[in-house]
């Protein structure tokens, strides 16, 4: 993805789908296939989520080095698993090379959380998921970790608007600090043909909070402003 020779999927897919489960994303980064920045990452990432997802770098070539990055960063072995050898050895019977086997190593306390459909598991290891990167792998045993994982409903609620952000932002200021309970975003609109210049969104985990500060939003923004409410 940094040297431009594929596009990143998985990560657009990854934040639609934990806001669908109700989980909050704290923050998504690229980086190199270099143990050293996938080691300060995971490092970060940790300090700030309870969760980690990473994407990529677990095959058996020698760019794939996120295993080894992620046992550094929770000061852990690598190891051979004797029941992914196992896996390998049915799915892969002729082909044992060295190379092969790293796909039978993983940090040092790792579970294994099996797919339907698919012969290599996800590897999580102290709440780092260790996803593939091929889009539709990616995707498959993502859902797998997402049924491990506490879910919540999201409530969301937009209003489209006709007056620009300049005209709108007292009246969203106003209503965001004394409604600390639920989100509001603002996203100006520049598309041709759009049918409105600003859509405000209002999002939380409670639909009566929600609705709340839809209805204070109604009486803040200046009148005529709101063009349709969904």
């Amino acid at each position: 993805m940094l040297n431009a020779q594929v596009v990143d999927e998985n990560g657009a897919y990854l934040i639609q789908r934990l806001r669908e489960h109700g989980i909050g994303l704290s923050s998504l980064c690229l980086i190199p296939d270099e143990v050293g920045a996938i080691v300060d990452a995971v490092v970060q990432a940790r300090r700030q989520a309870r969760w980690v997802f990473t994407s990529g770098g677990i095959g058996p070539t020698h760019d794939d080095v996120t295993v080894r990055a992620v046992a550094l960063a929770l000061g852990r072995r690598v190891v051979r698993l004797p029941e992914m050898l196992a896996l390998l050895e049915a799915h892969y019977p002729e082909v044992q090379t060295p190379e092969v086997l790293r796909l039978t190593e993983a940090p040092e306390g790792t579970q294994l959380l099996h797919t339907e459909g698919s012969w290599y598991p996800v590897l999580a290891c102290d709440r780092i998921f260790l996803l593939p990167g091929i889009p539709p792998l990616f995707r498959r045993q993502l859902e797998t970790v997402l049924r491990t994982l506490p879910g919540r409903t999201v409530f969301q609620r937009a209003l489209y608007l006709g007056r620009g952000e300049a005209e709108i932002a007292s009246a969203l200021d106003r209503v965001a600090l004394q409604m600390p309970g639920v989100g509001i975003g603002s996203y100006p609109q520049y598309a041709a043909g759009t049918d409105h210049r600003v859509r405000v969104t209002v999002e939380g985990l409670e639909k009566g909070a929600v609705d709340a500060a839809v209805a204070r939003l109604q009486r803040e923004l200046p009148p005529g402003a709101i063009l349709r409410v969904e």
